[in-house]
């Protein structure tokens, strides 16, 4: 006998939100582990978004105006670092002019640990 099909999943609420930070969005789940541009907190504390612009779950989703009322995503700060080094070259032919700059951008790891609407 095959088992039924609803027993192969898991049963239970999908929720995701969509957060905004760092001018950038995120469409993030519970357990979901991301890079953000880079935010003044220490590692291994708590971190809490308020700008929630949707909250979706089985049953429908929220969209605010702008943003959800009373939707708050929580997270937790694991990491603040650098990314890979890019490299900017640039020249103009025939008159020995050139420029080599580098840049490592700032990011925070961030795991979002629960949403809450």
């Amino acid at each position: 006998m095959r088992p039924a099909v609803a027993s192969l999943y898991k049963v239970g609420k999908k929720m995701y939100a969509v957060i905004e930070t760092g001018g950038k969005q995120y469409k993030v789940q519970p357990g979901d582990v991301i890079y953000i541009e880079k935010l003044a907190v220490e590692e291994n504390t708590d971190v809490t978004f308020d700008k929630v612009i949707a909250v979706g779950a089985d049953d429908g989703i929220k969209v605010g105006t702008p943003y959800v009322e009373g939707a708050t995503v929580s997270a937790k700060a694991l990491k603040n670092g650098k990314g890979k080094k890019v490299v900017v070259f640039t020249y103009k032919a025939k008159k020995n002019e050139k420029r080599k700059k580098g840049h490592r951008q700032p990011y925070t790891k961030v795991e979002i640990a629960a949403i809450n609407a």
